[in-house]
């Protein structure tokens, strides 16, 4: 089916267009310029690429740990979209063999049916550091087994994407993962320098939630986040809700990686989307006030971060220009992530879209082509 969108300002992920039509076919975009026909649906707005999230642990009330389905991944997604998420790895946190299985089956089913927006799966754990593990829980912590690599090497279940402390597995493991296909991202560590980096020549290609959990940088020390602003190569997660890290360190990360180096991720609870102010997790509770989500203790347990907040937060703390704060959230998570098709407004990509007021909030989305629900 072609349908056709005339917006006053588009952003294709490179350069701004003015006036611009675009055509889609389908779930793809076929044309865009300046033919302006009467079949195409003016939109009031600005339209930009749909932005990808490589950290989603739930929403719209459900945490997939919690649920892991079918059902559960349709319902993070259309809460995400809300905000302008038109494609995201759900994330499963360190848990036991047996709901890591579960959550893979659910995800394999799910892309089986070809539910939109979901890419594939990024499991969070659970072979991570004990000093770092945040709110992951500390039985569940664990050594690589040959179940658990059999289970990252499975070719049903889309990108794959695994989280691991370096100095709990081995180079060898991370290469053998890394032949399979899967991406693996460095963080919930307390590595040094050296370990960090030998796991980044053994494949590893990122970092998870810069700064966050993970052994910091000293003058003599430069640790896991010392190796990750030096590398060249590895990009990094960083979660923008003004809680996770100082705005000081969000200008640094951001004067050392560029925003081709920096991918915004929500690493997004249950409360996205959702009117709750508590949510359980592993039998407790998790609380939210305003953007901010906490156990029991007080910790920080994850986020309520949107990604659109999540641009208009890079723009406040980082000083990116807004261009600069849509490459972080759709450009760059699609490199890395090696999705030709996505990332981009330009003819052949898939019709993944976000449509922002002059405020930066969500007005609408598409996600390949279909509209999602407004958002409220």
């Amino acid at each position: 089916m072609v349908s056709s969108y005339r917006v006053a300002k588009l952003f294709d992920g490179h350069h701004w267009h003015q006036d611009c039509t675009l055509t889609l076919n389908g779930d793809r975009i076929v044309a865009m310029g300046l033919d302006h026909s009467d079949n195409a649906e003016l939109l009031d707005g600005i339209l930009v690429p749909g932005f990808i999230d490589i950290q989603v642990n739930g929403g719209g009330g459900v945490l997939f740990n919690e649920a892991p389905s079918v059902e559960s991944l349709a319902t993070m997604v259309a809460a995400h979209a809300r905000f302008g998420t038109t494609a995201m790895l759900p994330t499963l946190i360190t848990d036991s063999l047996a709901k890591m299985q579960q959550a893979a089956d659910a995800m394999a089913q799910a892309l089986a049916k070809g539910l939109p927006g979901v890419l594939g799966i990024h499991f969070e754990g659970p072979h991570l550091s004990l000093p770092k593990k945040g709110i992951h829980k500390p039985e569940h912590i664990r050594r690589l087994s040959a179940e658990e690599m059999a289970l990252y090497c499975r070719e049903d279940l889309g990108i794959r994407l695994v989280t691991v402390a370096p100095e709990n597995v081995h180079p060898d493991d991370i290469r053998q993962l890394v032949r399979a296909g899967v991406k693996v991202c460095l963080g919930h560590s307390d590595a040094d320098f050296d370990t960090t980096q030998r796991a980044l020549e053994a494949g590893a290609s990122g970092f998870t939630h810069l700064f966050n959990a993970m052994s910091q940088l000293g003058s003599r020390t430069p640790n896991m986040v010392g190796a990750a602003l030096a590398s060249d190569s590895a990009l990094c997660g960083i979660i923008l809700d003004g809680h996770h890290l100082h705005p000081a360190c969000a200008r640094l990360a951001f004067k050392a990686k560029g925003p081709d180096g920096l991918m915004l991720v929500t690493d997004a609870m249950a409360a996205v989307g959702s009117d709750g102010a508590s949510f359980s997790y592993f039998g407790e509770s998790l609380y939210r006030d305003g953007d901010r989500m906490t156990d029991a203790d007080g910790r920080l347990a994850g986020s309520a971060l949107d990604m659109a907040s999540a641009v208009r937060q890079a723009q406040q703390q980082m000083g990116a220009s807004l261009e600069q704060a849509l490459v972080m959230a759709s450009r760059t998570p699609a490199r890395y992530l090696e999705l030709g098709t996505r990332g981009l407004l330009m003819p052949g990509m898939k019709a993944d879209m976000v449509l922002l007021d002059e405020q930066l909030t969500v007005k609408q989305s598409w996600i390949g082509g279909q509209p999602c629900l407004q958002a409220q």
